[in-house]
């Protein structure tokens, strides 16, 4: 089969003739219909986070058809449309049994650490493949397993709460599903920050009060338009040590920061000031958990969370169209979201746009 992979730090990406994978008695083989390209992808074509073992197929964003099952899989039926949960791991220790999966010491993350979707067939266990309903469509659905999913962790995480104002830095992928989720858990206000009008926009019809950090201080607006109270919630979706500090003085008396978005840079502190003096708390969070899955996809069905207009643009299995929208992604210049479908019709990369 055919897989786009991962050669090496600053590398392009080189597509590679690799074998089908093989299934184990609890796996399933799945045809990918569809693999989201997320920023993450271009943070490990950089080097930022490490990638293992090397070469490797990238994609942890992932949804297809289930082409084979083993044999002690009775959970999924040939044919089955599924979407894929990218942390392997082992089901059985404390990590797995208390729903925290992500920090389980043998977890490998599709695409980072075993191959991933950037290819037409994947393997993985049966409990990693949750159903896709028929009123979601493949693109969509790839993208809820990290971009809507991360968002969905990053709210739980940050205990919000009917009447809660919350700023969402970062307008792509992941802040348009957390703008949504977050109107849908009760805030009264969203606040988005960006530099890209267009997302701006596509957030201000999904109920956000649009705020351009190109514009203006994005700090001094909220703190205007709150009347100087601030937020109750900040979400730090962009990985940038500038937006962590304005996420983080955007925040009013006893409000949550919540930083999702990746940094190699140290993020400074004013112990007092930022943090002890209006007994604000700083929190990660980090990818998803297996059992949010299932309550996710259901809200996307019902239509509480909308992923119609956050797939802006879907390119073939084809090594320069994908390093092309990984270079867009590393300048933050990048649409919303970029979807690869490995087994569409093949066209030219001339008559691709970013």
């Amino acid at each position: 089969m055919k897989a786009v992979r991962f050669i090496g730090i600053n590398q392009p990406l080189e597509m590679q003739e690799v074998p089908i994978p093989e299934t184990g008695d609890s796996d399933v083989l799945v045809k990918v219909t569809a693999a989201g390209i997320c920023h993450s992808d271009a943070h490990y074509r950089a080097g930022i986070s490490p990638v293992r073992p090397v070469p490797l197929t990238l994609g942890h964003e992932i949804a297809g058809v289930v082409e084979r099952i083993g044999s002690r899989v009775n959970t999924h039926r040939i044919g089955d449309r599924v979407c894929l949960h990218y942390n392997l791991s082992c089901g059985n220790c404390r990590h797995c049994l208390t729903g925290n999966d992500q920090f389980c010491k043998k977890v490998l993350m599709l695409g980072h650490h075993t191959d991933g979707g950037y290819a037409e067939y994947i393997a993985v266990p049966a409990r990693n493949a949750i159903p896709l309903p028929d009123e979601i469509p493949f693109e969509q659905g790839a993208t809820l397993m990290c971009a809507s999913a991360t968002a969905f962790h990053a709210l739980r995480k940050s205990r919000i709460k009917p009447g809660d104002r919350v700023a969402i830095f970062g307008a792509g992928g992941l802040g348009q599903s957390a703008i949504q989720l977050a109107r849908a858990f009760g805030a009264i206000d969203v606040f988005a920050v960006d530099i890209n009008n267009a997302k701006l926009q596509l957030a201000q019809q999904y109920g956000a009060v649009p705020v351009n950090g190109r514009e203006t201080d994005p700090v001094e607006e909220i703190k205007r338009l709150t009347k100087g109270r601030g937020v109750d919630v900040a979400i730090e979706m962009i990985g940038l040590p500038a937006t962590m500090k304005q996420a983080m003085h955007c925040a009013g008396v006893m409000a949550r920061v919540v930083v999702v978005g990746l940094s190699t840079k140290p993020l400074e502190i004013d112990t007092y000031n930022d943090l002890l003096g209006n007994e604000i708390e700083l929190i990660g969070s980090n990818d998803h958990h297996l059992q949010e899955l299932p309550l996710l996809v259901e809200m996307t069905r019902k239509g509480i969370l909308d992923t119609s207009q956050i797939v802006s643009r879907t390119v073939p299995l084809d090594a320069d169209a994908i390093n092309s929208t990984l270079d867009s992604l590393e300048a933050f210049k990048s649409d919303v979201r970029t979807v690869i479908l490995p087994h569409a019709a093949r066209i030219p990369i001339s008559n691709q746009t970013l």
